[in-house]
């Protein structure tokens, strides 16, 4: 049994102890059970581990080398790209940047993943690999894999049969892209199918949703009453909505009650979508988010995610959270003193609500325990200094655990 002391607990302040026996917490609280070890958290900042809701693992570092920049900067480009270059994909090179990428955002906290898994390919290389590689990986990290038809659902060839191949194999998610289909009419369609076919095999539904500048891309509004009639709007979650931050307000408002109404859940990748979106724009240049700050306030779930590391579509990125974090509380204007000590939400207890872990997700007692350990006393602290995380903790056991880096300089008149 272990007894981690002089916790800040996030969510928790009036406790400052964790017990964990046998890899769960068995209780939360103060002046807990005497234990052979103790560990002393100095009063810093513990969270349930970060999530990262949204990423594609199969696509980690395909945009490294010579010849695959993509030159415009654009979604489109991008997809074009991926689907020239992936026909020579195999199971072990997706592993091999599926285990990196994983490496990453280990290293950084994450501890649960979603991950959109290419099936626009006849032989489902990337579905294949990663069932595998989820569950190996189960120990020390929670895969969630979406069967997402990257080239569309209608327009490559096949795609309806092999998302449902698929689905069949064990993926968790079922992923579209509407936006990218032929015409307005086969995006409705691709969305209909879509849901029908998630609900006959009781899996979630996580569209890459209007993932452009445009303000008459609505597919978030054809999703939106979609799931509402089928009531299954809390296993849905729109990705991007990039659109919806440039519709007329009278538009939103109208249908920020519909989301209210169906609960849907909502995905922003602040990162990502400022580098693609506002690439047609002159000034103002619209920076691709969602209205995060409007959809909280209605009461929706909404979680930041990573997107893509040094792909196609994205040429940076990390795995590091708090980066997504710092660049998407700017972005969205998530910065009062209030919003500021509730914004770890966004990649913790929102991303797990999307993904429905919460069985095993959070500092209760009974729960796997789960967490990591910020260098910084608060939330506040933490965002402001983008603070480092000092030690993950899987199951009770560390997966690892680093040294509080010093950089401040000493002013030699000071010590004097």
């Amino acid at each position: 049994m272990k007894k981690f002391i002089n916790a800040n607990i996030y969510g928790n302040p009036e406790s400052h102890e964790l017990l964990v026996e046998n890899g769960q917490f068995k209780a939360i609280g103060n002046d807990l059970n005497n234990t052979d070890e103790v560990i002393d958290l100095e009063g810093r900042l513990v969270l349930p581990p970060y999530v990262d809701p949204h990423l594609h693992l199969d696509y980690i570092f395909s945009g490294l080398g010579e010849g695959n920049a993509n030159v415009s900067g654009t979604l489109f480009e991008g997809i074009q790209r991926w689907s020239d270059n992936k026909k020579t994909l195999t199971e072990e090179l997706v592993r091999e940047r599926a285990i990196k990428g994983i490496q990453k955002e280990l290293s950084k906290g994450v501890q649960f993943i979603r991950t959109h898994v290419d099936i626009t390919d006849p032989n489902l290389t990337g579905m294949k690999a990663l069932i595998k590689l989820r569950e190996e990986l189960k120990d020390i990290v929670t895969l969630q894999l979406v069967a997402f038809p990257q080239e569309g659902f209608f327009r490559y060839k096949g795609a309806e049969q092999l998302m449902e191949e698929a689905l069949k194999m064990g993926a968790d998610v079922a992923g579209g892209i509407p936006h990218f289909e032929i015409s307005h009419e086969h995006g409705v369609e691709s969305l209909k199918r879509i849901v029908d076919m998630a609900i006959k095999y009781n899996v979630m539904i996580d569209i890459h949703c209007d993932e452009n500048d445009d303000p008459n891309s609505r597919f978030l509004e054809v999703l939106n009453a979609l799931v509402m009639e089928q009531d299954y709007g809390i296993y849905t979650t729109a990705s991007h909505t990039c659109s919806f931050g440039s519709v007329e307000n009278s538009y939103a408002n109208k249908m920020l009650g519909l989301f209210r109404e169906s609960q849907i859940n909502f995905i922003s990748c602040p990162t990502e979508n400022a580098h693609l979106q506002g690439r047609g724009d002159t000034y103002p240049k619209r920076r691709g988010l969602t209205r995060v700050k409007e959809l909280l306030n209605n009461g929706n779930n909404v979680a930041f995610a990573q997107d893509s590391i040094a792909d196609y579509w994205y040429p940076l990125g990390n795995g590091n959270m708090m980066n997504i974090l710092d660049n998407g509380i700017h972005l969205a204007h998530y910065t009062h003193i209030d919003e500021i000590n509730k914004a770890f939400d966004l990649i913790t207890f929102n991303g797990a609500n999307i993904m429905r872990v919460n069985d095993e997700y959070g500092i209760e007692a009974g729960k796997p325990a789960n967490f990591i350990v910020l260098d910084a006393k608060d939330a506040y602290e933490a965002i402001r200094e983008r603070a480092e995380v000092l030690a993950s903790i899987r199951h009770g056991e560390y997966l690892f655990k680093r040294e509080p880096q010093r950089n401040e300089i000493e002013i030699d008149f000071l010590k004097q």
